[in-house]
């Protein structure tokens, strides 16, 4: 099965792959077609535990910041470390493009020893922002790890308040307050960090206060030297009773005195699949939408209008909706969301009020969070004129 999928993947990557990035066709493809057979390969190779039961990073995220064109080669490593009872192996790395080029231990890791993968991006693509992704196959652990390199190049060097003022609370330089995380699992916790500055002269001691229960942060290193950048690292832990789209805030304490204004953490919640086993997956809820997109057609402002999605659950569970989060307050919930029973149909309703959207073409993007493994995130969207 891994050789097969290997193949399928390395196909998929040479048909997507135009400018050296993998084309990304958005999740919603395969919510209203038959499971293509790369889906099909990529679930049938993901019955083992979750990865994290096995191996651990020590991180899967490099931010190399604010870099200019001139500095050359960007080189980080990312650690992995074996958790389980028996040796495993890295027998693969993918890298979604040719500028970035990779190293790994070879050698079998022992339980509770390390391995290393280097990575090497070439930083020859100019002064654009980067985010690259290496896939790696691990023996033992059939679900790959993605990690990230990421960072911005400048075709010269800037200062401190050019990089980091734009949102600045006092000395405290930040790109912005709005930081995010990637997709968590229920059960887990998620990490990101992002470089924060001392824009002042003195030294700067960051704390942090009003702080959501589910969200920890702390920077490194704390006093920030004057003039100087440290690295703001934040967690969120998955909260059971929260899905989909959820926003998280703390308050930044600078020398003893609270900022004007939070900082705020968003990510994307989703049901932690990664225990099932083979016979728990094959019985799981597996919903079809008959349409992705309903089109409202022309509408006068201030109009009102009831929006159906009609789904068939070809499951043998019941189909649940977590939450369905939408892009735009004209688009609300018209009947509270019902579970659906294996081989029944439903309706998911919304209620469009077009007096909060513009005049013109209108496209709003419904996000519903499910139980289903297969598509445990289904994205609908209501398009139409407004007049």
């Amino acid at each position: 099965m891994k050789v097969l999928f290997l193949s399928i993947l390395a196909a998929w990557l040479l048909t997507t792959c135009g400018n050296g990035s993998v084309a990304n066709n958005g999740p919603n493809a395969q919510f209203v077609a038959p499971v293509t057979e790369l889906a099909a390969a990529i679930e049938a190779d993901n019955e083992a535990d979750d990865p994290g039961d096995i191996i651990s990073w020590d991180k899967t995220v490099h931010d190399f910041g604010d870099v200019s064109v001139n500095d050359g080669p960007l080189v980080c490593t990312f650690t992995l470390t074996n958790n389980g009872k028996e040796p495993i192996a890295i027998f693969e790395v993918v890298s979604s493009c040719g500028c970035t080029d990779v190293k790994w231990t070879r050698e079998p890791i022992q339980p509770g020893k390390s391995g290393t993968i280097s990575a090497t991006y070439k930083n020859e693509d100019g002064a654009i922002p980067f985010d690259k992704t290496l896939t790696v196959y691990v023996s033992g652990v059939k679900r790959p790890v993605v990690l990230r390199l990421r960072g911005v190049v400048h075709e010269k060097k800037k200062s401190l308040s050019e990089l980091y003022g734009a949102q600045k609370l006092g000395a405290f330089g930040i790109k912005s307050r709005q930081l995010k995380t990637g997709t968590l699992k229920q059960g887990l916790s998620v990490s990101e960090t992002t470089t924060v500055a001392n824009l002042g002269k003195k030294p700067l001691q960051v704390d942090f206060t009003s702080t959501a229960p589910e969200l920890s942060l702390r920077v490194e290193p704390n006093p920030i030297p004057a003039e100087s950048t440290a690295t703001l690292h934040y967690t969120i832990q998955a909260n059971p009773a929260l899905y989909g789209k959820n926003t998280y805030q703390a308050t930044p304490v600078l020398n003893g005195k609270k900022a004007d204004a939070p900082l705020t953490v968003t990510t994307w919640t989703q049901e932690n699949f990664g225990t099932l086993d083979k016979a728990a997956r094959d019985n799981a809820a597996l919903p079809y939408f008959e349409t992705s997109t309903v089109n409202f057609g022309i509408l006068q402002k201030g109009e009102k209008k009831e929006i159906v999605f009609h789904c068939t659950n070809r499951g043998k569970s019941a189909f649940h909706i977590y939450k369905a989060d939408v892009e735009s307050d004209a688009v609300t919930l018209a009947a509270p969301l019902q579970e659906i029973a294996p081989g029944a149909q439903g309706d998911v309703r919304f209620l469009l009020e077009t007096a909060l959207l513009e005049k013109g073409e209108n496209v709003i993007m419904v996000s519903l969070t499910t139980n289903s493994p297969l598509r445990p995130l289904v994205n609908l969207f209501i398009a139409g004129e407004i007049r």
